[in-house]
């Protein structure tokens, strides 16, 4: 897995002695890129990395777990079994100046911390967001494994949905689907709309059941080896609705656009623009207004790894990063079409995986 190479990216430039994460009730995403495991909750452990090498401190209850996973570069210790081995254990830290992810920590764990001793404590998620922005072969290889599952879910659901079923029941069986072909389980929880819900891009799937020529619209993404998908499909489900077939059209046709958009060098956050004023100026603006989120987002451990489509330090885009393109337009009271693919940078431009 190569660590000294991510440890080497993430310490160029940061001012620090040693890196810190601490997990909470979830897993801080940066653990998981630095160790690789797949298994394991590993609740309120640590690692502290140096330039080369990264020590997971962990209790008896994820030991044997961790040491199954563990790579070159990634060392195991039990310090959870006493008061004693855990102070020992973190006593490293005094006197350095330490790295943590300002976006993870809490502030319960940051004044734990402080009670070590170290020199300084910095936030480096700046850094953290950046490593992890190109990705390597493998990483490439478990977002395009995730979203293939992804993609197949939902065109096996989309051929067995029928009038009457709720949209939560076409949710639960894109999770199975999913978990069914070898996904450790969803990058989000899973978005499922009909009808009038379709406007609300982050409608959460209720008792409301399908009806015939209702615009259906499925969000959902597949986790693969730590590593997510995100896709978007909206279809009209049974009889003709010429008002939702012209903007899924239109709404296919804007995405493909931005996708040719999208190489290497290229400001991520102007295509996004570019992007809005093409919808609002389209056919004299029967569209103005109704395109309300960003073009996008990086996409890897993380669902929204990255603000690559908006005014952030990562929107130049690189070979090697991995993004979601989702145009969309919302009419509240008739329903919204949103379209997402998950594309691969490369020399020449975007690569839809």
């Amino acid at each position: 897995m190569e660590i000294e190479a991510r440890l080497r990216k993430i310490f160029s430039g940061a001012k620090i002695d040693l890196l810190l994460i601490k997990n909470g009730s979830e897993q801080d995403p940066n653990f998981k890129y630095l160790t690789g495991f797949t298994s394991g909750t590993f609740e309120d452990n640590f690692l502290i990395a140096s330039r080369k090498k990264v020590s997971v401190l962990t209790s008896e209850l994820e030991y044997e777990t961790a040491l199954s996973q563990a790579k070159e570069g990634v060392e195991i210790v039990n310090a959870f079994g006493s008061r004693e081995g855990f102070k020992k254990a973190l006593s490293i830290i005094k006197g350095k100046s330490i790295g943590v992810n300002g976006d993870f920590l809490s502030f319960n764990d940051y004044n734990m911390i402080k009670k070590f001793k170290p020199s300084k404590i910095i936030d480096i998620s700046e850094n953290l967001i950046k490593a992890r922005l190109v990705k390597r072969k493998e990483e490439i290889a478990n977002i395009r494994k995730a979203v293939s599952i992804t993609k197949f879910a939902i065109l096996e659901v989309q051929k067995s949905i029928k009038a009457g079923m709720t949209e939560l029941e076409v949710a639960a069986q894109v999770d199975f689907v999913m978990k069914s072909l070898g996904a450790s389980g969803s990058s989000f929880d899973t978005i499922v709309a009909f009808g009038k819900n379709t406007a609300l891009p982050h409608h959460m799937p209720d008792q409301t059941k399908l009806n015939d020529g209702d615009l259906v619209l499925i969000d959902t993404g597949a986790k693969y080896n730590n590593y997510c998908a995100d896709i978007t499909r909206t279809f009209v489900y049974g009889k003709s609705n010429k008002r939702a077939e012209e903007m899924i059209k239109f709404v296919k046709s804007v995405q493909l656009m931005a996708i040719h958009m999208l190489k290497p060098g290229v400001d991520a956050y102007s295509v996004g623009k570019k992007v809005k004023k093409y919808i609002d100026s389209y056919k004299g603006g029967i569209y103005k207004g109704k395109f309300i989120h960003a073009l996008g987002h990086g996409i890897g451990l993380e669902v929204h790894d990255a603000s690559v489509f908006s005014n952030t330090p990562y929107r130049k885009i690189k070979k090697g990063m991995t993004l979601a393109v989702e145009p969309g337009i919302y009419f509240v009271g008739f329903g919204g079409v949103r379209i997402e693919d998950d594309v691969l940078i490369d020399k020449n431009g975007a690569i839809v995986l």
